[in-house]
């Protein structure tokens, strides 16, 4: 794509995988393997890395939600290499990407480290995103009128309200890999985790649904606990944290280049993570 010397920048391929992992866990990331595939499987022309002297060390993708929407993630840099401007260079090429589809809107979760190198390139804030963590398991929950199977369509309405985009694409994906609870027009995701078990997204236009299918999430016994990531301005996701035992571990600010447009997120109990928006 792009080089100099014995520095390259290029797509992200299947065989990049056990290194972008690599990178992830250096960070400390919760990704796993299968989150990477996920993301190149979905954005084949969006997930970017650059080499060095043919050892990946550096990427960001981009995944577009049609041209209403797209999400930055997995910025990341070996901590060797860091200070030689390859994130930017990166960010640079995937919103040229997003400007090239006439994308309205490109956000991101930026940690505080990150967050002036984005201001530098046109995002501002929207709201702060935190994550939450819970040992598991420790709920039993009899009951409850929830299912795993719930249909497309219902996913691209309740979600597209929710979201503000149309992701079915990504959440079909998501239920190849864990089909989700579902209770009506309110569903929860799980899947695993490099370090916690990760629930998310879950969408809910009644709080005590959610409560349902949280509780019902959280009885399969997991190592390492169970995450989620929420935003701080839905009150009630916050209180419906707290209140089933999770802490906020992580804090990041959730930036936006462009349209600022926004969904129905109160009903947003889970996000579907840091790097899917």
């Amino acid at each position: 794509m792009m080089a100099s010397g014995d520095v390259v920048m290029r797509k992200l391929k299947p065989s990049d995988i056990p290194l972008a992992v690599e990178l992830s866990a250096e960070a400390g990331w919760n990704q796993t393997a299968e989150d990477w595939c996920t993301l190149i499987d979905l954005s084949v022309d969006g997930c970017l890395g650059i080499e060095v002297d043919g050892e990946l060390v550096s990427t960001a993708t981009l995944l577009c939600y049609g041209q209403r929407l797209a999400w930055i993630g997995m910025v990341l840099t070996r901590i060797r290499c860091r200070g030689r401007g390859f994130a930017r260079r990166l960010l640079m090429e995937a919103l040229r990407l997003a400007d090239e589809r006439s994308i309205e809107s490109v956000k991101l979760d930026a940690t505080d480290q990150g967050q002036p190198l984005y201001e530098k390139l046109g995002f501002r804030r929207e709201q702060s995103v935190e994550r939450w963590w819970r040992p598991g398991p420790g709920i039993v929950v009899r009951d409850r009128e929830v299912n795993h199977e719930t249909s497309k369509d219902d996913w691209r309405v309740v979600d597209l309200r929710a979201f503000g985009a149309d992701r079915a694409e990504l959440l079909a994906r998501l239920a190849r890999r864990n089909p989700p609870l579902t209770s009506g027009g309110s569903y929860l995701f799980s899947r695993p985790g490099r370090v916690s078990s990760y629930l998310g997204p879950c969408v809910s236009e009644a709080p005590g649904i959610a409560r349902t299918l949280i509780e019902r999430a959280l009885e399969t016994h997991v190592g390492g606990g169970w995450s989620l990531d929420l935003l701080c301005e839905n009150a009630q996701a916050v209180a419906l944290a707290r209140t089933l035992g999770f802490t906020p571990k992580r804090h990041l600010t959730r930036m936006v280049r462009g349209k600022n447009q926004r969904g129905n997120e109160q009903s947003i109990y889970a996000i579907a993570g840091f790097e899917l928006g």
